[in-house]
């Protein structure tokens, strides 16, 4: 099948990759040209486990202009909804791609024009308008449907994500875009394709159902599934503030109530909360389209106001043990807001940072993939870059894990205390054995322990 994905971030590049592997001739449409050429080039633009062995067997093409849409095809517009600044999603890249789309149906062509970007309800009518009248305009008659396909990727794990998904959710008012899009993602609803290198597929993996609904319930099934798991992550969060006060452990109390099956363990990692792309914008985006509805989503919003103090109580925390920040080094291993992508989209790091300098502390930080990026886009950051944890360490008063990177399990605790003028390690993600800690001669500091 013929599919043009528009904007080439993690969802668009992902979804444009995993659908050229499958099968399917593919356009990846992107407007910076230096993505564009780097993509050519075979270079990932993006740090994401199994892109790069993806990019180098998969035939799809990158241009910076939407090519002319004919004959029978789906055009995914997978552009970035910003937050404005009352919290609400912003849609002028999305309106942008659905005029510059409708200028490229050619007469006779027969589309399912899909929303995959994080949409506002209402937004699939909003750009079937938007088509509707360009193709006026135009003269031109062509079959069009809009249709809500909400992703449900993990940065990290976004490859795996698409591959192996819990469920493919579509939301539209006709059955011919179901229908299209069915034979679109038959091969993941039955499995039959060889897993990718460095992608396999999972033990046991059950096949995914395909859940058809109207676009306004597809658009609010994408807002409510983030922000539950949100909220999930702010739930532990304010339990673990009360198990430092009543002297019990988070973790234990996590994993007991993660048993219940009810409740399941994912999620229930206390730490320094949430961050990146999606959680913070979607949670706000949904709070502000609730208020225009003239609803109030009071459990979401508490849940926003627990993340935020929570990366402060990190700080507090290092204040409490110091006492005094001015004139501290404070290294923190971690930027991106997760490990396994060099994201630095809202992440909690960035927050120890301006929160500590503005204390007074001197920061050096540390990350094994996202310090180029941190260099390109915050250019003036005011940190210190250390090539390895031990280099981080040096001469620092505290260390904060931020990250919960894999390697940061396996820390050499006792060359890094070694070289510390300080003794304080706060572990922010709660990855450490606390034993361990105290053995090296640390100061151990967790989250809810």
């Amino acid at each position: 099948m013929n599919v043009t994905i528009i904007g080439t971030g993690y969802v668009g590049l992902t979804t444009g990759l995993s659908l050229g592997y499958l099968g399917h001739d593919v356009t990846c449409v992107d407007k910076n040209p230096s993505i564009v050429e780097r993509l050519k080039r075979g270079e990932a633009t993006i740090h994401e486990d199994g892109l790069e062995e993806l990019l180098a067997v998969t035939p799809a093409r990158f241009q910076t202009d939407i090519p002319k849409l004919k004959g029978r095809g789906v055009v995914i517009i997978a552009v970035g909804t910003p937050t404005k600044g009352n919290g609400d999603a912003d849609l002028q890249f999305v309106d942008a791609a659905a005029n510059e789309v409708a200028e490229q149906i050619q007469a006779g062509a027969e589309l399912v024009v899909v929303n995959k970007s994080t949409v506002p309800i209402g937004s699939a009518r909003h750009v079937e308008t938007i088509i509707r009248r360009v193709l006026e305009r135009r003269r031109v008659e062509a079959t069009v449907h809009v249709a809500s396909n909400p992703e449900f990727l993990a940065e990290g794990k976004a490859i795996h994500d698409t591959f192996y998904p819990d469920r493919i959710v579509v939301g539209s008012d006709n059955p011919a875009a179901f229908n299209i899009l069915r034979e679109l993602y038959q091969p993941l609803l039955d499995q039959t394709f060889d897993a990718p290198a460095g992608t396999p597929r999972p033990e046991r993996y059950p096949l995914p159902p395909f859940i058809t609904t109207t676009t306004t319930s597809a658009e609010l099934t994408k807002y409510a599934a983030n922000s539950f798991l949100a909220t999930k992550i702010s739930f532990i969060n304010e339990f673990a503030r009360l198990a430092e006060r009543v002297d019990a452990d988070i973790t234990e109390v996590a994993r007991a109530i993660g048993l219940d099956t009810r409740i399941g363990s994912r999620f229930l990692q206390a730490g320094i909360g949430w961050g990146g792309s999606c959680f913070g914008k979607d949670t706000r985006a949904i709070v502000s389209t609730a208020a225009d509805y003239d609803y109030e989503l009071q459990i979401v919003k508490k849940a926003i106001e627990v993340n935020e103090r929570q990366r402060l109580h990190v700080v507090d925390r290092l204040q409490e043990k110091l006492k005094v920040l001015r004139g501290r080094t404070i290294g923190l291993l971690g930027l991106a807001f997760k490990a396994n992508t060099d994201d630095l989209r809202d992440a909690p790091a960035l927050t120890l940072v301006e929160l500590l300098t503005e204390r007074g502390a001197v920061v050096r930080v540390h990350d094994p993939v996202a310090m180029p990026n941190a260099r390109e886009h915050y250019p003036d950051l005011p940190v210190e870059y250390a090539d390895s944890a031990v280099d981080l360490a040096r001469g620092c008063d505290a260390v904060v894990v931020v990250t919960d990177w894999e390697e940061y399990r396996r820390l050499p605790l006792a060359q890094m205390r070694q070289s510390m003028r300080g003794s304080v390690l706060m572990d922010a993600r709660n990855l450490l054995h606390e034993a361990d800690a105290v053995k090296a001669g640390f100061d151990y500091v967790g989250v809810g322990r």
